[in-house]
């Protein structure tokens, strides 16, 4: 049966090897959650006190200069179990979608309520556009920009959005947007034509 039993930040131990990134950003963002809706999610820790996911929540902790955290200890798992873990549990999270009909309806409301969206996660909400203007994608003057869009799309791909990659990303889109195009629908386009190449 798992408890849940409150340590010190500091008998907290982040697992060296963690490949996934938590930039300033991000811990930002996960503090004000946490300031929000309190600590919610406990982190995982094995035996030791070594750090199994929640790397981004014991940062957001120290920076909200949090004397205890919830724990989780995880004892049975194997050191190959605990390695795996640490990747699944992040890119697991990755796999999701969004399902953006519902995903207006909420946004719509909380901000009906006056709710502070700022907690969300997102540094530029969705804007839910019903009625697209691809016409800007029939200029030749843009053949070469829209190259470059490929490539930065490409490299979108390649990163999975990697939060240290977020301001470059936000500045291309915020150009698109900016020139009337989706750039959503320029992603799902390069998708269809990487696909119908298989």
């Amino acid at each position: 049966m798992l408890s849940i039993k409150y340590k010190r930040t500091d008998q907290v131990i982040p697992y060296v090897n963690n490949s996934r990134t938590h930039g300033e950003r991000q811990v930002q963002q996960i503090a004000s959650s946490i300031q929000e809706f309190g600590f919610t999610n406990p982190i995982l820790i094995d035996h030791d006190g070594g750090l199994i996911a929640g790397h981004g929540r014991l940062l957001a902790a120290q920076m909200l200069n949090l004397d205890k955290v919830p724990t989780i200890t995880l004892g049975d798992l194997s050191d190959a179990q605990r390695k795996a873990y640490v990747i699944a549990d992040n890119k697991l999270a990755l796999n999701s979608g969004w399902d953006d009909e519902l995903l207006k309806v909420e946004i719509e409301a909380l901000s009906d309520s006056n709710f502070d969206l700022g907690v969300l996660g997102w540094d530029v909400l969705p804007d839910f556009k019903d009625d697209v203007d691809y016409s800007i994608l029939d200029d030749d003057d843009i053949d070469a920009d829209l190259s470059d869009m490929t490539d930065g799309v490409k490299r979108a791909i390649q990163i999975e959005f990697e939060s240290q990659d977020y301001d470059e990303a936000a500045e291309l889109i915020k150009f698109w947007r900016s020139e009337g195009a989706y750039v959503g629908g320029l992603i799902l386009d390069y998708f269809r034509k990487e696909k119908a190449k298989l």
